[in-house]
């Protein structure tokens, strides 16, 4: 079967993805530990180095030690340098059972339903509706509990927008906002990793638009917060902007200890064009 997709430019780099995978294995450490003792996760597109692939394998086993991943590209080339990557690994000593490379796309060619998808990077260079269809397609393979994690960021890491989209109805779909604070200048900054969905919708009249707006003049008013750092002033304009949009404010997706790491977090529906919510589980592909 040829996978499905289109081949990403395989941008990478070493902890280009520390941001999200700090997300999944501490906001989302219940959703791996209740997957069972061999949850699998899927790292869809890791480009043309799968040394992100690796970094998750590790921060996974840090929190289910039976955890298994798999890395899937559409490049076949990239999968067999993968595969020569790991080979030289356990070579030198390094066991790192659960892990492998495939060939694969959105059809998913792994052995079980996976308990999460990290799909990051990926999204960008479709059209709005195929990314659409791509979160039904994936949200459809997920396993009862898990969690698709669709998202873009800055080629080192340091801004970084995300959608936590889960398999169950009864779950509400959220985004996440992280940065490295000392990047920024404004909160709007990170407009231009918004996902495909949403990155034509940055515009007067869109929800995206005006809560961007609303939490640069978080921000300012939150400016003499700036003589203790640009932290505190990131804190302060997160809970101020909690007055005025649904941020979430409680462990384990927000407060003051993600706000501190330089997330936000609001419920996705907050922020979805008109008519565009969260995609039904059973949807394309499905």
């Amino acid at each position: 079967m040829r996978p499905e997709g289109e081949i990403t430019r395989g941008t990478t780099n070493p902890s280009r993805l520390r941001r999200v995978d700090r997300w999944i294995t501490q906001a989302q450490r219940d959703v791996l530990i209740a997957a069972g003792e061999s949850p699998l996760i899927v790292d869809l597109g890791y480009g043309a180095s799968p040394v992100t692939t690796l970094e998750l394998y590790r921060r996974a086993r840090a929190i289910v030690p039976a955890a298994e991943v798999t890395g899937l590209e559409i490049d076949p080339e990239r999968v067999r340098y993968a595969n020569r990557t790991l080979a030289e690994l356990r070579a030198a000593g390094h066991e790192l059972p659960g892990l492998r490379f495939a060939v694969g796309g959105f059809e998913l060619p792994v052995p079980r339903r996976p308990a999460v998808i990290r799909a990051f990077n990926v999204l960008r260079q479709y059209p709005e509706e195929r990314a659409w269809t791509a979160w039904e397609r994936l949200r459809a393979a997920l396993a009862p509990g898990g969690i698709l994690v669709e998202g873009t960021c800055d080629e080192i890491g340091r801004r970084a927008i995300w959608v936590t989209i889960p398999a169950d109805h009864g779950r509400e779909a959220l985004i996440t906002f992280s940065a490295r604070i000392a990047s920024l200048e404004r909160p709007s900054d990170l407009a231009e990793r918004l996902p495909k969905v949403l990155i034509h919708r940055n515009i007067p009249g869109e929800r995206v638009h005006e809560f961007l707006r609303g939490w640069d003049q978080a921000w300012n008013r939150s400016a003499p917060y700036s003589a203790f750092g640009p932290r505190q002033r990131w804190v302060a304009a997160a809970a101020a902007l909690a007055g005025e949009w649904p941020v979430i404010r409680h462990p384990p997706y927000g407060g003051h200890r993600r706000w501190r790491l330089g997330e936000v977090t609001v419920p996705w529906a907050a922020l979805a064009p008109d008519g565009r919510g969260a995609p039904a589980s059973g949807g394309a592909g499905g």
